[in-house]
């Protein structure tokens, strides 16, 4: 890159350049390992209760997950090449298509949606140690309810505790965090094994869900209804990871090679997503037998646990939520909000701010209701997040056919400034590809104020994250046909 870039602070700062060859030292083990330790989370665990509750097998449900995550796959491996190409982040690869001022909108777009899961995580690391605290002392804590806030004291402050503890890797920085998802990973896989043995043991086999017939079958309670009940969770299911799927760049740049972040991402997705889900019925089957109900939260389950495996079982639930919270839902942000102003905010700073943020947001209103968390959130921020993926990969592919200028995406006036710093056609395109989303969304969220609307609409949004990425892609190409490209110079960085 060209020395005079670092002058420019409005686009420019050590965080957001590209990545040098000795900051590329992540091999595809590095990427599988962060994979695993982002899916061996809580959420991800509980998703499969989500679709039994919506009346799926067992099997339908494991199947549901594991398909939403080989989708899912692509995008990520698409736009992933560009980190790994460029060594750029997620923020910077915006400026080709949205341009270099327009790209901030994206930007935000990704870190208010993953200020929202880093609140949900912490919370779920709150919770733990609240449930800790009260098996230590024989009885939960309890205490009346803060008016307002809807929980109580304890839990506030676990809550606050529990923030506390990820700062020390947010002032540590990214090459903490790789080192923590590394040595994590394997222990996660192993406790899984031993959680089953356990279960197996303790309920003498794995209990009446695996066997229990979906509601779906003929005579079944919503008979005929599974496309009706699929596609909306399909849809959730892939929007678990929309985030990540847009700013996978921020890894990526420091990948080795192509192939390390294409075999590392595909060997620790869709499988072990599959699994964990997996690993929810069966052991969620065996509380059936031993409690007389399914119980689908770990956190519940280790609390029932005796002697040490409960204060084990919660630890290592501890730090399997911090590893995949820090990277899941603390590198993207803290990259976005510092491209908002590179001058002012740096990596670590848009690190406090994010975990600000996930303070005022109080995560657990947004978990009050399966209902909430499923079709107003999850496929509430897919609807946002489709779009910008669609306009993404079709301006990296078949637009620039994966051609950069790495120094013009840092230059005010430089190619990909469009207007005024602009990309017309992708700001277009990115309010077509939300704007038929918008009354279903409305509809899930405000029921009682929005009970108007149309099947039409209702049925579209069930799809929202592939109606997003299609019509944005659609209507970002035929923007762009034909629109004559700036020459490249030569490329400055491999």
């Amino acid at each position: 890159m060209s020395k005079d870039l670092s002058a420019n602070t409005h686009l420019w700062n050590e965080d957001l350049a590209p990545t040098s060859a000795a900051q590329r030292t992540w091999l595809w083990y590095h990427f599988a390992a962060l994979w695993v330790g982002m899916v061996m989370c809580i959420p991800a665990y509980t998703l499969s209760a989500t679709l039994i509750e919506g009346g799926m097998s067992g099997y339908q449900a494991v199947l549901t997950v594991f398909l939403a995550n080989a989708i899912v796959l692509i995008p990520m491996l698409l736009i992933g090449h560009a980190g790994t190409k460029y060594g750029i982040p997620y923020a910077v690869l915006a400026r080709s298509s949205f341009g270099t001022f327009g790209a901030r909108l994206p930007a935000l777009m990704r870190a208010i949606v993953a200020c929202g899961w880093y609140g949900i995580q912490t919370w779920f690391g709150g919770s733990m140690i609240y449930t800790l605290l009260g098996v230590m002392i024989g009885h939960e804590i309890g205490g009346d309810k803060i008016p307002g806030l809807g929980i109580n004291g304890a839990q506030l402050l676990c809550f606050l505790g529990f923030w506390a503890i990820q700062l020390y890797y947010i002032v540590h920085g990214m090459d903490s965090i790789r080192k923590l998802e590394t040595y994590t990973a394997p222990l996660k896989i192993v406790i899984s094994f031993v959680l089953l043995g356990w279960v197996y043991n303790k309920a003498g086999g794995f209990g009446p869900l695996l066997d229990q017939p979906s509601q779906f079958v003929e005579g079944g309670k919503k008979a005929g209804q599974f496309w009706v009940v699929f596609w909306p969770s399909l849809t959730a299911m892939v929007g678990f990871w929309a985030t990540l799927a847009l700013n996978i760049p921020d890894f990526t740049r420091f990948a080795k090679t192509q192939r390390d972040q294409i075999i590392g991402q595909t060997v620790g997705l869709p499988v072990p997503m599959g699994l964990l889900a997996g690993l929810a019925v069966i052991v969620t089957s065996a509380t059936v037998v031993l409690y007389g109900k399914a119980i689908w939260d770990p956190v519940d389950l280790a609390s029932r646990m005796t002697g040490i495996a409960v204060l084990v079982a919660l630890i290592v639930l501890l730090v399997d939520t911090i590893s995949v919270n820090l990277a899941a839902n603390l590198v993207g942000p803290a990259y976005d909000f510092s491209a908002l102003a590179p001058k002012h905010i740096s990596y670590r700073t848009g690190g406090y701010i994010t975990a600000g943020i996930a303070l005022v947001m109080m995560p657990w209103k947004i978990l009050e209701t399966t209902q909430g968390y499923i079709f107003t959130w999850l496929i509430g921020y897919s609807a946002l997040l489709g779009p910008i993926a669609g306009i993404m990969i079709i301006d990296y592919y078949f637009i620039r056919k994966t051609q950069l200028d790495v120094d013009q995406l840092y230059r005010p006036a430089g190619i990909y400034s469009y207007r005024n710093g602009w990309n017309f056609a992708a700001v277009i395109a990115f309010v077509l590809g939300v704007l038929p989303n918008i009354p279903g969304f409305l509809n899930a969220a405000f029921p009682a104020s929005f009970p108007e609307v149309g099947e039409t609409f209702k049925t579209i949004y069930t799809y929202a994250w592939f109606v997003g990425v299609a019509i944005a892609a659609v209507v970002y190409g035929v923007l762009m046909k034909g629109r004559p490209q700036p020459a490249l110079r030569p490329m400055t960085n491999q």
